[in-house]
């Protein structure tokens, strides 16, 4: 994907070599094998796909004001917040353009709506965390649009590439709905440390971003509990180091065992629909994904 400029080459370059795990173009082509497709046109719907989570993430890093991704710098961090923004602008377009060059409407239509539910999802998570008023169902809107939706969109363009019917593609949608939501409720697990979830503790704590396991800790806890964590989170100077003591409130409170319950049930319901598909690899496979996106540590 040779660009017009050393700049872009360069950047382009950049990108391609910290490339992350691939799930969500791994997840188009075996959706397209399930429903007994595949060829050039899963490639190119996988490619769209890939082409566009990557500017979402471009452009999140410099929302985020974030320095590293994936272990490295971000490309805001290496080239300021203007070229990350076109940069991200021109991944959009490139998978824009691969789609109407070979008349995949159908896939324009699917991420196109991905894109428009991440957006209301992202802004709706500012609104919240401003207030930090978040329950449980404005939680899933949240998650379901900010991930869900994407994931949604792969297992449908894989279903559609292949030919399958507009129910079946439905249905691979509601799937991959169910498995957004199964990954988002993992990361979110990441923020409470441990051997269990394996990342630092707080990150989203310092972030203000009320997530399930607190979620359902504070419903579970007593009004002057609750309003002492808010508190506390408010707090820019108490956050900080109150993080171990949120741990504690959340594990005492049942928080982190409701979260995984709930992780385990959404990709149970995830591969329910998948088995629904006639029996194949690319099918198991699929299945397969699903335990791994509940079961990974990182």
């Amino acid at each position: 994907m040779r660009g017009r400029g050393v700049l872009l080459d360069r950047v382009t370059q950049f990108v391609l070599a910290r490339k992350g795990k691939e799930i969500r173009p791994t997840l188009v082509l075996l959706a397209a094998r399930a429903c007994g497709g595949g060829g050039d046109r899963a490639l190119r719907a996988a490619a769209l796909v890939e082409l566009l989570h990557t500017a979402t993430l471009v452009h999140d890093d410099v929302v985020d004001e974030a320095e590293r991704r994936r272990g490295a710098f971000s490309i805001n961090a290496l080239w300021k917040n203007k070229v990350a923004v076109l940069f991200g602008d021109y991944l959009l377009s490139r998978g824009l353009l691969l789609a109407l060059d070979h008349g995949d409407h159908d896939f324009l239509h699917l991420i196109s709506d991905a894109v428009r539910r991440m957006s209301e999802g992202e802004l709706l998570q500012i609104e919240k965390t401003r207030r930090l008023d978040i329950d449980q169902g404005t939680y899933y809107r949240i998650i379901a649009d900010k991930t869900g939706s994407l994931i949604a969109a792969c297992l449908a363009c894989g279903a559609a590439s292949a030919g399958a019917d507009g129910e079946t593609v439905a249905r691979m949608k509601d799937a991959g709905e169910s498995l957004g939501l199964a990954f988002q409720v993992r990361d979110d697990l990441f923020d409470y440390g441990g051997a269990d979830v394996g990342k630092p503790l707080g990150l989203d704590l310092q972030d203000r971003k009320l997530t399930l396991p607190l979620i359902a800790a504070l419903e579970r806890a007593t009004p002057s509990q609750r309003r002492d964590v808010i508190q506390t989170i408010r707090s820019r100077r108490r956050r900080a180091a109150a993080a171990p003591d949120i741990l504690r409130f959340v594990q005492h409170h049942g928080g982190l065992e409701f979260a995984r319950a709930a992780m385990e049930e959404h990709a149970a319901a995830a591969a329910a629909i998948i088995r629904e598909l006639p029996p194949s690899d690319a099918r198991d496979a699929l299945i397969d994904l699903a335990e791994y996106i509940v079961a990974r540590k990182s």
